[in-house]
């Protein structure tokens, strides 16, 4: 499959390289067009079933993951997936942790760790990354 999103679509986020990832927040309804094919989900608790392939990461709302090793080998996979994927990444209302996921992905593809927050605030939501540990969570993603 090499199938992507269209970069007008709601929660879109392209990254430096052109791979676009969707974010969103899961208390939302389903935004219309395509689906997913491939879901990050960053709950406290394991989230319902969908119809597409997907992972669950623990993150409790307004905190970081709980297990750091684990996220980064997930939103790593999420990146490299995002070249032939729709990929999804989200959460219960598609700021904090989403948008802190968004900016550690946008490390990866290359955004300097002090850039990255202000990067998914311009392209993303202006409110995304919601607390100080998140932030710099993002800043130490690298290391």
């Amino acid at each position: 499959m090499t199938e992507t999103w269209k970069s007008n679509d709601a929660g879109v986020l392209r990254l430096p390289s052109g791979r676009l990832v969707r974010g969103r927040g899961l208390r939302e309804p389903l935004p219309a067009g395509s689906q997913p094919t491939y879901g990050v989900y960053l709950l406290g608790k394991e989230p319902p079933a969908v119809p597409w392939e997907a992972r669950w990461l623990r993150w409790p709302d307004f905190w970081v993951p709980s297990r750091r090793d684990e996220a980064k080998t997930v939103l790593g996979e999420a990146l490299s997936r995002s070249e032939t994927d729709l990929v999804e990444i989200a959460c219960g209302g598609g700021r904090g942790r989403t948008g802190t996921a968004l900016a550690c992905i946008a490390v990866l593809d290359g955004v300097p760790p002090s850039e990255a927050v202000a990067f998914v605030r311009r392209r993303y939501d202006a409110h995304a990354v919601e607390t100080p540990w998140q932030r710099r969570y993002v800043r130490r993603f690298a290391d």
